[in-house]
């Protein structure tokens, strides 16, 4: 094994360690949060906040999406669309059938 690929490993194994503390900080955190009286919305709103960061690390280190091409970003782009698309539509569903009781 040369020389350059012991350097790499280190420094992945570096990275590894850092993101592993980092998601490690990050739970607590959540947990520290979740003992936060908040209302409900703000409660999701940070809730999601702390777990797109983790989920963020997550994917972009553990799984090398941070050296990956452009149409994987491409790709996860469209699948978060799709993602909203899916959720807003049974919304505007319930608020079209609320608008027809308060006309």
């Amino acid at each position: 094994m040369s020389s350059t690929n012991v350097e790499d490993i280190k420094k992945h194994v570096a990275a590894y360690i850092k993101i592993g503390l980092a998601l490690l900080i990050l739970t607590v955190v959540t947990v520290a949060v979740s003992y936060i009286e908040f209302v409900v919305p703000l409660a999701i709103a940070v809730a999601l906040a702390i777990a797109l960061v983790k989920a963020s690390l997550v994917a972009g280190i553990f799984m090398h999406l941070t050296s990956e091409k452009k149409i994987i970003y491409w790709t996860l782009l469209l699948t978060v669309a799709f993602f909203f698309v899916l959720i807003f539509i049974p919304l505007l569903g319930f608020a079209d059938h609320l608008g027809r009781f308060t006309h």
